[in-house]
């Protein structure tokens, strides 16, 4: 779970950033945030059918910092506008898999390898589960279902694999929709051209993606902003008390299986872009670059 959502609050600044919703890296970028908010909701009812209940505001993720259960180490996912080092470095550096289709560095510690684990020990203990805490609902292009069985399980766990990592001979999702694996659409955004095969090998060779026109939010220092002025104290404690509301939503609804928190989780998400957006367009005091979201929880 911790995983899932330390990657929701850095894609969604490097697509808060992006001027152009309409352009290629805007959807691409929206469609994997999507992707995320579906996996988040894919093991938390995983945990709700367990008999646990998330505690989403208390593990919060810090920014700059590492992923959480030991994936890729080294890794430091910080929060910033769109550039092409915050794709590399922390986008397509999260969504690695261990063995990437391109010829990229190896990684075996990858997000596909933590679920690899995961569902061994599923297999192993073989545990009843309850959907009486799970949640059936419409998230983006996917349908969250409860999992009852063992078959359940691994389908759910294999979705979250293809959709970040490709399958182990496509970089697609596996899903037959034509999507991209997030890895691989972050890796078009930073090469600047779609990904096709050409004699048996995939290459970015493909029709152009443009990098877009960005607000240059800077890289949020450890700790936060330090003084910040008034006007963008003020954007800043409107985001994390709205941000600290979803938690506490997201919370709730596996908590007490009530979809209805969960609806409420998604719409108070959407409030968090406009404070988002306005800090973005605010120069740090001595600086080109803007301020922009620092996702810390209140209370």
């Amino acid at each position: 779970m911790e995983i899932e959502f330390s990657t929701i609050p850095p894609y969604l600044c490097g697509w808060w950033s992006i001027r152009n919703r309409k352009c290629d890296a805007a959807r691409l970028i929206r469609r994997i945030v999507s992707d995320e908010m579906y996996h988040l909701g894919i093991v938390c009812n995983l945990l709700a059918g367990l008999g646990g209940r998330p505690r989403i505001k208390e593990s919060a993720p810090v920014y700059p910092g590492p992923l959480p259960g030991g994936v890729h180490p080294g890794v430091n996912v910080y929060l910033s506008g769109l550039t092409k080092t915050l794709v590399r470095d922390v986008m397509m550096a999260i969504e690695a898999p261990a063995a990437p289709l391109t010829g990229s560095t190896r990684d075996p510690l990858s997000i596909g390898h933590f679920y690899d684990e995961l569902l061994k020990a599923f297999r192993v203990v073989a545990p009843d589960l309850s959907a009486d805490r799970q949640m059936h609902e419409r998230i983006g292009e996917d349908t969250l279902r409860p999992a009852r069985t063992l078959e359940d399980i691994e389908r759910s766990i294999e979705i979250v694999k293809d959709q970040g990592e490709g399958t182990s001979v496509s970089p697609a999702d596996g899903m037959g929709d034509g999507h991209m694996a997030h890895y691989y659409a972050f890796a078009e955004i930073y090469h600047g051209r779609q990904l096709r095969e050409t004699g048996g090998k995939w290459r970015f060779t493909g029709t152009p993606v443009p990098f877009p026109d960005t607000r240059p939010m800077a890289m949020v220092p450890a700790g936060g902003w330090d003084r910040p002025p008034a006007v963008a104290r003020r954007l800043l404690d409107d985001f994390d008390t709205t941000y600290t509301a979803v938690l506490e939503a997201l919370d709730t609804a596996w908590g007490e299986g009530d979809p209805h928190s969960l609806r409420t989780a998604v719409r108070r998400m959407r409030r968090l872009e406009t404070p988002a957006v306005e800090l973005m367009e605010m120069p740090v005091t001595g600086a080109k670059e803007t301020y922009g979201p620092q996702f810390r929880p209140r209370g």
